[in-house]
């Protein structure tokens, strides 16, 4: 049974987020523009206690079950892996920070525990967002979250992510620490001199209405990047190129927004998913995941994936209340799910 949360206990929320435009190629030292997505989020509890615990989540790290059936079934809907892990890497690698670093740190016991309801292998950065909340919860417990600079905290979490194996780049992680709406630009030579890259918060207020739709228990989203990365570290061309086009589209879309031409915006979502779709290829990508592209074009709308798989974001240059609503019957009749996004606001830390 969880424990009663006292006055010292610390909450934690981080929230799900949408790759607006860039993205893959953040993964190759290109540009991305991200969003926060209030939507959907993980939360952390912190808890003074008498020594280091953590609390299993009672259904993402259930271990008893009442058949095999239902084992079976838990475990095709969600995975063997559960939470847990990532509550303990995100403990080791801020304690590690912080020794590098000579961070004093209290000699004090806590209990964390967790809550999600990011929908699982939906490219929506559900795992990140459990352990960015869990070093959030940490700083504030330890009273370091001065001593670590926002600008690092994105590597930090990342970091607590390669430690289970878990292959990422680092746009999830900064629109996850800095809220709103961010343009990145990973630069390899501007990475490789100071660790990080450039990170630009952008006005909320300049993104038009978005929809997300996603799959209940798509297909793992994981192989997704496998062949091209190989590719790319092999020098093809073709990729090298491809790449760099949707890098680029990232910069134009800056500039489209702050100018608010959305037509042309739709135009640049567009091209990316017909970029990323050449240089995967339709069995990369999946049938689930191109129904949901071909159901939002048939719609009106502009579409591309949120992240590596699973859910896509949608843009209507125009009358998009009416053609949201027949997207949502479209999507409704093949099992999908269709809700208007909600940006969470910019972090306040400075």
């Amino acid at each position: 049974m969880e424990p009663l949360a006292g006055p010292d206990t610390v909450t934690e929320r981080v929230y799900a987020r949408i790759g607006l435009l860039g993205n893959p190629s953040d993964g190759f030292f290109g540009k991305t523009i991200s969003l926060s997505l209030q939507n959907f989020y993980a939360e952390v509890r912190c808890q003074p206690s008498a020594a280091v615990c953590f609390l299993p989540h009672p259904v993402h790290d259930s271990c008893q079950f009442t058949s095999l059936t239902s084992l079976v079934s838990r475990v095709q809907g969600q995975g063997y892996y559960g939470g847990l892990r990532l509550l303990m890497a995100a403990c080791k690698r801020f304690y590690e920070y912080c020794q590098q670093r000579a961070i004093p740190l209290p000699e004090t016991g806590f209990t964390l525990s967790y809550d999600t309801n990011i929908p699982r292998q939906t490219g929506l950065s559900g795992s990140s967002a459990i352990v960015c909340a869990a070093l959030n919860c940490l700083m504030k417990l330890h009273g370091v979250g001065n001593s670590i600079p926002m600008i690092d905290r994105p590597a930090l979490v990342l970091s607590a992510e390669q430690e289970l194996g878990i292959t990422a780049g680092l746009q999830d992680r900064v629109i996850q620490v800095y809220g709103g709406v961010v343009y990145m630009d990973f630069d390899r030579k501007y990475m490789d001199a100071h660790g990080h890259g450039r990170y630009e918060p952008l006005d909320v207020s300049l993104v038009p209405p978005l929809w997300l739709v996603y799959a209940e228990n798509p297909s793992d989203s994981g192989t997704v990047h496998s062949d091209v990365k190989r590719r790319w570290l092999d020098g093809d061309p073709e990729i090298y190129a491809g790449m760099a086009e949707v890098a680029e589209l990232a910069v134009r879309g800056r500039q489209l927004l702050e100018q608010r031409d959305y037509h042309e915006l739709a135009k640049a979502m567009d091209h990316t998913f017909n970029l990323r779709r050449r240089m995967f290829g339709d069995a990369v990508l999946g049938s689930i995941n191109l129904r949901m592209i071909e159901l939002a074009r048939s719609a009106g709308g502009a579409a591309k994936f949120t992240g590596s798989g699973g859910a896509i974001v949608v843009m209507f240059p125009q009358g998009g209340e009416a053609k949201s609503e027949q997207l949502r019957q479209l999507c409704s009749a093949e099992g999908f799910t269709v809700v208007p996004v909600d940006i969470a606001p910019p972090c306040n830390e400075s």
